[in-house]
């Protein structure tokens, strides 16, 4: 059960300047930000402590505000940043913070601030008092995959902590549960009275965690699809499921067989599992996950990128026999480059991150030929032809491989295919340059190779 705080609240007017700035004992908090700054100084150490932030290489605070959790930060992790919308605390903050090179404050909206530079400082531990009026959209801003976020710890409303938290069994479960703990563990850690916050808010809060589902532990599924059976199937709480949600393939009576559930089954009788198998049932997916084939044909080549037989996949990885393979970058019309997560189901740099696709050639394919299908089978998209930007030799940096990187065009959405990616997203050049030089083992090796190429032939014209 979480732990209730019994500690009694500091007094506002004992602020000292030594915790929050010259000015910060005059501010008045603002009602319409959902201002309510935490007083005490037991719970204010106790959440610092539990996003462990010493010797942390990235630590975030979302809202400093008067610098309650802020005290208990500086000077643990390597770097901390704070995240601080107000436009009054902000430059307090700046000004306090003015003389140490391992603490930054940066003046944004935390809902709005662009994450995709942040990949560089590797998986950062984020921690925050988050103000109620905005509380859901930070979550969502911040978690929602692609995310660099490898741990979170957040106050905000018990009864919005509660949705997150429950499983089926409990009166608080909905779509929120589902569509957060699909991508998160999530733990209920400790309540808190309105008394050690001012102004005093009129309900409980609660401290939560959370840390990144390991993909392994569910099977795969399309997430966009998922995302919108479960809002489809909370939308009307009372109704029976049946008639919420599309003709299933094969009828209902199929589908609830397959989950062992009556026909009169509602959206909060089925448990994230029963949920994930309800999308798989829409996909008919109905196989268990095999990740890729160990039995596909490759070309085996020489040192001159001859081929000289056909092996099997397996054989071929194995052995560290020399082969072909493309990679494809996806552009759009802003110059950015879509950038996947491998999946955990790969057989060679599981969970990386690659190009935009890539792949082997099958035995007798074209290096042309395979950057369009590749395209179509990874990423959903057909390009119809692609541009040759560079051949790269084989070498331990392309695990053996013969390599042709390929450009295409693209605008519009991206379907991943699940068994083959695990998240991706659209990236700067310039700050996918910045995260290659600063964490080079996020990458499979052959993107990494790739990149340097085409980064040098764009210097070279």
């Amino acid at each position: 059960m979480p732990e209730r705080v019994n500690d009694a609240a500091m007094r506002y007017r004992d602020l000292r300047r030594s915790e929050a700035g010259p000015r910060h004992q005059h501010f008045t908090p603002r009602k319409s930000m959902g201002q309510n700054f935490l007083q005490d100084e037991e719970v204010s150490r106790w959440i610092a402590d539990q996003v462990q932030p010493d010797e942390a290489d990235f630590v975030v605070e979302i809202g400093p505000g008067m610098g309650a959790l802020t005290k208990h930060l500086v000077g643990r992790p390597k770097h901390l940043v704070l995240v601080e919308k107000d436009s009054q605390l902000a430059p307090e903050l700046q000004g306090r913070f003015d003389d140490r090179s391992d603490v930054e404050v940066i003046h944004e909206d935390a809902t709005r601030i662009n994450l995709r530079s942040w990949f560089k400082h590797g998986p950062l531990r984020l921690v925050g008092n988050l103000p109620y009026s905005v509380g859901s959209e930070i979550l969502k801003h911040w978690l929602t995959p692609p995310t660099p976020v490898g741990c979170a710890v957040f106050m905000l409303q018990k009864e919005v902590c509660d949705r997150l938290a429950a499983t089926c069994e409990d009166d608080a479960y909905g779509a929120l549960s589902l569509l957060v703990q699909k991508d998160w563990n999530v733990e209920m850690l400790r309540v808190v009275p309105p008394e050690v916050f001012v102004p005093k808010p009129k309900v409980d809060s609660a401290v939560i965690r959370l840390t990144p589902r390991d993909p392994a532990t569910l099977p795969v599924f399309d997430h966009v699809l998922f995302d919108r059976l479960v809002r489809m199937g909370f939308s009307q709480r009372r109704k029976q499921l049946k008639n919420l949600l599309p003709e299933a393939p094969g009828g209902w009576e199929s589908l609830v067989a397959s989950l062992n559930v009556p026909l009169t089954v509602r959206a909060e009788g089925l448990s994230l599992t029963q949920w994930i198998q309800i999308a798989r049932h829409y996909e008919q997916r109905h196989e268990a996950d095999a990740g890729q084939k160990a039995g596909e044909m490759f070309d085996v080549v020489n040192e001159r990128n001859e081929v000289i037989g056909q092996l099997t996949r397996g054989e071929v990885h194995k052995r560290k026999l020399l082969h072909r393979a493309v990679h494809i970058f996806v552009i759009n019309k802003r110059g950015h480059l879509y950038l996947q997560q491998r999946s955990h189901l790969k057989d060679v740099s599981p969970l990386k991150w690659d190009s935009s696709a890539a792949g082997h050639l099958d035995a007798g394919e074209s290096y042309a030929s395979a950057a369009v299908r590749e395209t179509r089978e990874e990423i959903g998209i057909d390009v119809g032809t692609t541009e040759l930007a560079a051949q790269i030799p084989a070498s331990d940096n392309t695990d053996h491989e013969f390599v042709e990187l390929h450009l295409a065009r693209h605008e519009g959405p991206i379907r991943c295919l699940p068994e083959e990616i695990a998240t991706g997203d659209w990236f700067k050049p310039e700050d996918i340059t910045a995260w290659v030089e600063a964490r080079p083992q996020d990458f499979a090796k052959g993107f990494v190779t790739c990149w340097k190429a085409w980064q040098q032939k764009q210097r070279a014209t």
